[in-house]
């Protein structure tokens, strides 16, 4: 039995959720689906220049979970611009990661 799959820490949700080409191939309109934690790695990757170390710990993944995230999403993304298909951006396994001091306060001592 797999262990539980922890949720991938993402920044937010995606502006777009579907890229789709001008022309219709030949073989007519398919479509790929690209999950918001391989747009993130993405992001974090090839957008903000980030080695996979620090956006591993930034997702909340070990660096071999992101480098494996982010072949299979750049592997996706390539497929969609090559063979013409629709690029939908949804789904997967992720959260927001708490901000600042909100919902986690440490007491010391006394108190309540």
């Amino acid at each position: 039995m797999p262990r539980p799959r922890k949720p991938r820490f993402v920044q937010g949700r995606p502006i777009a959720d579907a890229f789709i080409p001008n022309n219709v191939p030949p073989w007519g309109r398919e479509e790929v689906f690209l999950t918001i934690e391989g747009l993130e790695a993405i992001r974090l990757n090839d957008f903000q220049g980030m080695d996979q170390e620090t956006a591993a710990r930034m997702m909340n993944v070990s660096r071999q979970t992101f480098g494996r995230i982010l072949a299979e999403s750049r592997a996706i993304v390539a497929d969609a611009l090559v063979m013409g298909k629709i690029l939908r951006i949804e789904g997967g396994h992720f959260d927001m990661p708490p901000r600042g001091r909100g919902r986690h306060r440490r007491h010391r001592g006394g108190g309540y």
